[in-house]
């Protein structure tokens, strides 16, 4: 639908996004250690570490050899798991250019937990779709679709830089572009059905975030910040001077999302 490339939006109240950067670098980090290991590495990591419903609600048991963490931690760990390099990609992409502003309107470890309650947000709204499910499910989309949920009620005004359709750069406002993914998940998870790509995750991490940014975010910060506010933010970067006049897969048994 859309490439998000980059917005005007500066930080307020902290220097820097230390989670934000963090947990793109961790995502990366697992892909090369579960990439470099090999396919049977790899598979064994998504059957250990990736969120199966079944084996979580006990339809069925998970061969002791591929038993990483306890299952109900699946809710979590799936979200640091990625099938190949777009996926990977894609997700880091969203956190990279929306994570650093929500990160600001919450804090640091409130935006942590935010992230982490979002991606349990989508693995479980994944689990009461299709309980019996026995396909690892991976992939940071849940947590990222709390963030993209987030960053729209915080800041629907603000501009960011969109590749549309891979191929034409834009600026929009950040409602036109998010508020029409949101809608294409919603669409996607009601007549689509699930298939390679779990748009029950994304639906769930999306009305995660929104529920969440509630309980999270700074008290100052407002909800759906008026133009004068989002216009003000860009503004406060520029800076005026004199003017001199002179001369930029594996196998379809596994789930993703």
């Amino acid at each position: 639908m859309f490439i998000p490339l980059y917005d005007t939006n500066r930080l307020h109240h902290i220097r820097f996004a230390y989670v934000t950067i963090g947990l793109i670098a961790l995502n990366i980090v697992v892909y090369c250690v579960t990439t470099l290991g090999g396919q049977d590495f790899s598979n064994a990591a998504m059957l250990g570490l990736g969120f199966i419903p079944s084996v979580v609600y006990h339809y069925a048991e998970l061969a002791p050899q591929f038993i990483v963490v306890p299952e109900r931690w699946s809710y979590l760990t799936y979200s640091f798991l990625h099938l190949d390099v777009l996926h990977l990609g894609g997700n880091m992409l969203f956190l990279w250019v929306f994570g650093d502003n929500v990160e600001d309107a919450m804090g640091h470890l409130r935006f942590l937990a935010f992230y982490l309650l979002s991606a349990a947000a989508g693995a479980l709204m994944h689990g009461l779709v299709a309980p019996e499910s026995q396909a690892p499910l991976i992939g940071a989309s849940g947590a990222v679709a709390g963030v993209v949920t987030a960053y729209l009620m915080l800041y629907p005004r603000n501009k960011v830089w969109i590749l549309a359709f891979a191929r034409i750069p834009l600026r929009v406002p950040a409602a036109w572009a998010l508020a029409a993914w949101i809608g294409l998940q919603f669409v996607m998870f009601l007549w689509a059905g699930e298939d390679q790509i779990s748009w029950a995750c994304h639906v769930g991490g999306i009305l995660g975030g929104a529920v969440l940014l509630l309980l999270f975010k700074r008290r100052d910060v407002p909800l759906f910040a008026p133009a004068e506010v989002a216009d003000a933010a860009a503004e406060d970067d520029v800076t005026l001077a004199p003017v001199a006049v002179s001369e930029d897969k594996p196998a379809a048994r596994w789930g993703r999302q």
